[in-house]
């Protein structure tokens, strides 16, 4: 088994002093570097058809899981109000199954936590138990002790031939390569993983090892491998191939090497869950078994193994049950031994990090993949370096170190969806972006990232800067957008890079805020709503003041229109999400301290804006930025309780009648609606868009297929890796053209500047539209 390669025909020649594909199996089991993964994932457009596929397939299998599970579970009562998810900020709608995910989700994650705080006690209980049951127990350091450990053992038994299911361990410590060099042949019997083995490749997933080939490429691997045809639509046929091939190497194997899902500490037993049967082979037949797993899989008994196995089923396949559920409680006749090798290689670093701690709960159900966007363009050989998903980039450096995962977090698009579906409430994207700031502190950021985000924290020489380009670009504007191919700017691949696929906006000579000041004074409210008569702060953000100033004045007017006093703090200028999220948090503190002081300056009710993302930040990363500062957390905290995004400050606190403003809407079209993917998984901002559009404005509302899933913009994402955000936002343009709609809405103006450029770049007809432009067009004439 060596490392990744893909389809000869879809293989880009590798950068220079870089091998080639065909030299990998000469190497060892270690990844290529990550510029190399990502160009061969990007060159094989068979990859992203397979893995939309599977993300799509997975995402309606999981859901119906889960519902016939609260159907016919214990029938509770859904009280009012939102669920929570991993993140404490990030809710679901208040169905049975959600509800029913929740309470499961909270009590192992509860569990977890115990074993965690408590681990080497819990070690210590688990080794005495399964030695008092006759097996032989082994704690590796390392990685290294690891694999001598097993290599020993071989060498002591005679041992030249190992069968395997599945372990992710092993591909941690990179087994496979030390037992090949020693003269071991090594088989992996679970399917997935013997195809990969076989393509010379490592797993892309961490449950479904094969899930970024299609049957067509599984059938062309098997005629390859045993030199007969083999039906390459027939799966039936192609499980048979591998059936037959195995059985031999079950009988012939003196060692037999399997994972664990779960190590039960009262009685020192191993369980481990299988669709296949393979794993019941492999842990029986050979004279030798070995058992390879992380510390973090103890649970302390018998009963929270199986809340495992219900939450880890229907998170990892969809099932409500997997097909084999096996305990085993020591060697399974006499004359067999049992190993279990308990691996550290950095989980006691995790243990001592608050920031990452909680991400030890890890069942290994890859939920995470399945939800994830970039990963549906380049997959788990990019996205991640040995565990793949948004888990992976929060543990690779702990395990491999900083340098193996300063490549792969680069590609979160921060859409929180991950968050969502964890069945142990892992709050993955704030660690992502803690493991993202440590490494921009060891590392540094990219000169022209670093220079672009000391001249945006500076509000006096960003306000030049961005006057003087919208002086400048004048004469390439049109209807919003910069029009590069008047200049031959296009011809260049830079361009074409970059701005091919979404045509850029044109910024504006003067910022939203000279207009606003300009404006007349407010006048009576024009509709009953529940907000007249407050005064709210209206924190313009950055890219609507500069990009967008005409949806700037759309929030105001419809904060006169509903009788609010609206106030412009002049010294506003970024909330420092930017730099928070390219893990610059000494520039983000800086501008957040910037946004705190021009916010504090003005007493209002409510501090108001049309950048969901802004509120994001304020609301939820600003205490966090200020560890160890609590006279800047408690700023925060008095910050936070004022904050509120625009769409939810007129659902909840306007609350307005249903057909408020239907009666002086203009012809708009069928409309449909794009969730920021942060207001859907983090401001829990629920279906208050959609009520507005349907009920309050009376329009045409058709549904959009994904709608919370993210556009692809992603903040830096989208500048860093913008093959994966092209592709990212052309899933989201199919499923705008598959409404029919010819208005798309959205709450949040990055959102609106990446969808507005790929539906341009495009020729599409379809126009974008702030949810406040929507109401602002709806509005009577005064």
């Amino acid at each position: 088994m060596a490392r990744i390669t893909t389809p000869a025909d879809h293989v880009k020649s590798p950068p220079k002093g870089e091998v080639s594909p065909a030299q990998v199996e000469r190497m060892d089991h270690t990844p290529q570097p990550f510029a190399h993964r990502y160009g061969l994932a990007l060159a094989d457009s068979q990859l992203q058809n397979n893995l939309l596929r599977f993300q799509r397939s997975w995402r309606d299998a999981r859901d119906e899981a889960w519902d016939g599970y609260a159907e016919g579970g214990e029938g509770r009562a859904v009280p009012a109000g939102a669920i929570r998810t991993a993140n404490p900020n990030v809710y679901l709608p208040p169905s049975p199954a959600n509800r029913e995910f929740e309470a499961l989700r909270d009590r192992l994650a509860e569990i977890k936590d115990e074993v965690i705080e408590n681990l080497p006690q819990y070690v210590d209980r688990f080794q005495e138990a399964a030695e008092a049951a006759g097996v032989h127990v082994y704690r590796a350091r390392t990685a290294e002790d690891l694999n001598s450990y097993v290599l020993d053992l071989c060498r002591r038994h005679g041992i030249s031939h190992v069968v395997k299911s599945k372990t992710m361990v092993s591909e941690e410590t990179t087994l496979n390569g030390d037992l090949e060099e020693a003269g071991i042949e090594v088989v992996e019997t679970d399917l997935g993983e013997w195809i990969v083995q076989l393509a010379h490749e490592r797993p892309s997933h961490m449950v479904m090892p094969a899930i970024h080939k299609s049957r067509q490429q599984v059938a062309s691997l098997f005629s390859e491998t045993t030199g007969k045809p083999v039906d390459s639509e027939n799966i039936q046929e192609q499980a048979g191939v591998a059936r037959r091939e195995l059985r031999r190497e079950f009988l012939e194997a003196g060692m037999g090497i399997s994972g664990a899902n779960a190590l039960v500490a009262e009685s020192g037993s191993v369980m481990f869950i299988c669709n296949e049967g393979n794993a019941r082979l492999v842990t029986s037949l050979p004279r030798v078994h070995v058992v390879l797993a992380g510390i973090e899989k103890l649970v302390p008994d018998f009963d929270a193994a199986m809340l495992h196995l219900r939450l880890v089923a229907r998170s990892a396949t969809a099932q409500t049950i997997t097909s084999y559920t096996t305990f085993l409680s020591g060697p399974p006749e006499e004359d067999k031994e049992m190993h279990i090798v308990l691996l550290d290689n950095g989980r006691s670093e995790m243990r001592a990090d608050p920031q990452v701690r909680d991400a030890l709960r890890c069942i290994r159900c890859a939920a995470c993949a399945n939800v994830c966007p970039p990963y549906a363009v380049v997959g788990g050989h990019v996205f991640g370096y040995i565990y793949s998903g948004a888990i992976g980039l929060v543990n690779t450096p702990y395990h491999h170190g900083i340098e193996a995962g300063a490549g792969p977090q680069s590609l979160c698009v921060s859409c929180n969806a991950c968050a969502t579906v964890c069945p142990v409430g892992i709050p993955l994207p704030q660690q992502i972006l803690a493991v993202r700031a440590r490494t921009v502190q060891e590392r540094g950021l990219p000169a022209p990232v670093r220079l672009g985000l000391r001249l945006w924290s500076n509000p006096h020489a960003a306000n030049a800067a961005m006057r003087v380009t919208g002086l400048l670009s004048r004469p390439l504007a049109q209807r919003g957008f910069l029009r590069l191919e008047r200049v031959g700017f296009n011809r260049l691949a830079l361009a074409r890079k970059f701005a091919a696929w979404r045509t850029p906006p044109a910024p504006s000579a003067s910022p939203a805020r000279d207009r606003i000041r300009a404006r007349t004074s407010r006048r009576p409210e024009v509709v009953s709503n529940h907000a007249a008569g407050l005064r709210v702060v209206y924190f313009v953000q950055c890219i609507t003041d500069r990009l967008f100033p005409d949806t700037a004045m759309s929030i105001v007017r419809v904060l006169d229109a509903l009788g609010i006093e609206v106030v412009t703090p002049p010294g506003q200028h970024c909330c420092g999400l930017p730099a928070i999220d390219a893990g610059d948090l000494d520039t983000g503190r800086r501008m957040a301290k910037q946004t705190m002081d021009a916010l504090e300056r003005t007493q209002a009710d409510y501090i108001i804006t049309g950048g969901a993302s802004c509120a994001v930040a304020m609301l939820h990363e600003y205490q966090g930025l200020f560890v160890g500062e609590p006279e800047q957390q408690a700023r925060a905290a008095a910050l936070k309780r004022r904050v509120m995004d625009f769409t939810t400050f007129v659902d909840k606190v306007a609350q307005l009648e249903p057909g408020a403003f239907a009666a002086s809407g203009r012809d708009l079209g069928p409309v449909t609606y794009h969730n920021f993917c942060q207001s859907a998984n983090i401001l829990g901002i629920g279906d208050a868009p959609t009520r507005i559009i349907r009920d309050v404005l009376g329009l045409e509302l058709r549904d959009l297929p994904e709608r919370s899933v993210c556009c692809g913009f992603g903040g830096s994402t989208s500048a860093v890796h913008p093959d994966v955000s092209a592709e990212i936002l052309k899933r989201k343009l199919e499923n705008v053209e598959g409404t029919g709609a010819t208005t798309l809405v959205t709450d949040n103006p990055g959102c609106m500047m990446h969808l507005r450029g790929g539906l341009d770049a495009g020729g599409s007809g379809v126009s974008v539209l702030h949810i406040a432009d929507l109401i602002a067009a709806c509005l009577p004439e005064r």
